[in-house]
């Protein structure tokens, strides 16, 4: 690894870090301007939280520009060039998905941070923290970049001192459908577990999918369980949205910052708290009408 960050400080393509720098610094030098806008997101078909959590799939002002955020560290050069322009050219929206605190996004995060500060429009829409030592952020909440920085943020996070807008995702016409509880609980794996094969054993015995899963096949699951258990964010969000009752197995800090906050367990431990889950009314409409109003006032910013 050693080798790898002293080469990455030569030939910045090596490390991951040292391409992100690099990118980022050419951003910074580039000449800046307001010919649209394009949301920037983790765009990961892998990932169906991840992949939903943006803003422009829900407004039609946004005419539909996305840019992943991980095309700061692509290796092929035309895309990074492609990447830089983009963001150079566009005023931005960040968000959504767990972007602040976590090394991943880090120096992305910075990059727009100082790019606020220099006068560049950037909106922050439903993003959050996502630290992985949750015990330590939960002591001292803080985000890793000046969230007064930019021009306009709302986060999901409504413990933290800004603007609460919950993940845009709830705007999705999905959520309007009704569904036939077939099972009483159901367990949703975040994509990373499911490398946990003695886990995937101990509960092999339960209706179970991943974050994986295509939207339908997420909700329609949901749908048919009363009562949801799962480590993925964005599974225990639309869980509470559809009025399930829910249990949250936290992997990260984002995990204990919803509005209206879940009861939290463990895989070892949630069979003996079923009992002790409970559902939220009228989560839908409030969220909605949060982000349209959100979104009128980021309209008027951004002159669309």
């Amino acid at each position: 690894m050693k080798i790898k960050k002293i080469l990455g400080k030569i030939i910045p393509v090596v490390d991951g870090d040292s391409l992100k720098r690099h990118v980022s610094k050419k951003v910074l030098n580039s000449e800046q301007s307001e010919s649209g806008v394009i949301n920037i997101h983790r765009h990961d078909h892998t990932n169906v939280g991840d992949f939903y959590c943006a803003p422009y799939l829900y407004f039609k002002e946004l005419q539909g520009r996305y840019l992943d955020i991980y095309g700061i560290r692509v290796k092929n050069r035309k895309i990074r060039s492609q990447w830089i322009d983009a963001v150079s050219n566009n005023n931005l929206i960040v968000g959504g998905g767990g972007l602040f605190n976590l090394k991943h996004f880090e120096i992305q995060m910075q990059l727009f941070e100082s790019l606020a500060e220099q006068g560049k429009k950037i909106v922050i829409w439903g993003a959050g923290h996502n630290a992985i030592n949750y015990s330590s952020f939960n002591a001292n909440r803080q985000y890793n970049v000046d969230i007064n920085a930019f021009g306009m943020a709302g986060t999901r996070d409504f413990s933290m001192n800004n603007e609460w807008v919950p993940c845009v995702s709830c705007m999705h016409d999905i959520f309007d459908r009704s569904h036939d509880p077939e099972h009483a609980v159901g367990i949703v794996f975040h994509k990373n577990t499911l490398r946990n094969k003695s886990l995937l054993k101990q509960l092999e015995t339960y209706p179970s999918l991943s974050n994986r899963s295509n939207l339908q096949d997420m909700i329609d699951f949901i749908g048919r369980s009363e009562i949801v258990v799962t480590d993925s964010y964005h599974a225990l969000y639309w869980s509470m949205l559809m009025g399930k009752k829910a249990i949250g197995i936290p992997t990260t800090s984002k995990f204990f910052d919803f509005k209206h906050q879940p009861l939290i367990s463990s895989y070892n431990t949630f069979e003996t708290d079923l009992s002790k889950a409970f559902s939220f009314d009228g989560l839908l409409e409030e969220y909605r009408e949060k982000n349209r109003n959100f979104a009128s006032r980021v309209f008027d910013y951004l002159n669309l």
